[in-house]
């Protein structure tokens, strides 16, 4: 299949790459070129505009906000650039009031529109195992089944409203950075108290939280190693914010989230913007003086 893709970052390199091993023609397009070099030299082809990417059956755009895809013109003119029947894979996490704008400047042009966030690290997507939040018409999805398949281990459909995934993605790391924030306070207050604080954590993760986020995410608060990041501590708070956003269009209160994007506010003022969003999870014991 004729791919583009644009958004080379840790994860869209993963994601490209594995495009590219399951035999399809991808021609790739990043604002710094670095990435798009190291994926020409594995086959990918290299656009000199995005515009160039946007001319096969699918594209694929993996861009760190709405701010910057907007910047892009994909909620207006870039599209008129598009091949007219193309299907457009948007895999950022975005908020679903950009995701139903988008739906309708691709409708208008006569293009297709599908969010398919993901949950998982770049060494997920490098490896083929993302989980991808999908959402879009029914005869996209058809599409795009058997390339979600090549690049992930679970495909969770939501709809036929892209928004929807959208809003699911956000939903899912507001849990994360909320389990990231509880994790690093008791593991402050156990410190503080003289408790051995990965003791604990062996101990909770064995029966009562057996999930990867408080496996994962706890050894690393724990280890303190949050560099290189799998995920930024600036985007985790622009994710968290996200979801206060979509809380507020929907006339609800997250209390939580409000505490959270404070804490991830001190910890940008602590000059952690590029580490781990993880590394929130230190703060409470930074503060506690452990």
């Amino acid at each position: 299949m004729d791919i583009g893709f644009v958004g080379l970052g840790r994860m869209g390199q993963g994601v490209a790459e594995n495009l590219l091993k399951a035999g399809h023609r991808v021609t790739v397009w990043n604002r710094s070129p670095g990435p798009v070099a190291a994926l020409t030299a594995k086959g990918a082809l290299a656009a000199k505009a995005p515009q160039e990417a946007m001319q096969g059956t699918l594209l694929f755009s993996l861009l760190a906000s709405d701010a910057v895809m907007r910047q892009m013109g994909f909620a207006g003119a870039l599209l008129d650039a598009a091949r007219k029947d193309l299907i457009h894979v948007n895999m950022a996490t975005i908020s679903p009031s950009f995701a139903l704008e988008l739906t309708e400047a691709h409708e208008a042009r006569g293009l297709t529109y599908v969010s398919a966030p993901v949950f998982g690290r770049p060494d997920a997507a490098a490896s083929g195992q993302l989980e991808i939040v999908a959402a879009g018409k029914k005869a996209a999805l058809d599409i795009l089944q058997p390339v979600f398949a090549e690049l992930s281990r679970k495909i969770i459909i939501v709809g036929e409203e892209p928004r929807k995934a959208n809003l699911l993605k956000i939903a899912g790391n507001f849990m994360i950075a909320g389990a990231i924030e509880t994790m690093g306070e008791a593991f402050a207050l156990l410190k503080k108290g003289g408790v051995d604080a990965k003791l604990f954590h062996e101990v909770m993760t064995e029966r009562l939280f057996t999930g990867v986020a408080y496996k994962n995410y706890g050894g690393m608060i724990l280890s303190g190693n949050f560099e290189p990041a799998g995920f930024a501590l600036k985007l985790g708070l622009k994710d968290v914010n996200l979801a206060r956003s979509a809380a507020e269009e929907l006339t609800i209160t997250l209390p939580i989230a409000d505490l959270v994007s404070s804490h991830f506010r001190d910890a940008l003022r602590e000059g952690w913007a590029e580490k781990d969003w993880s590394a929130v999870g230190a703060l409470a014991a930074k503060q506690a003086g452990v």
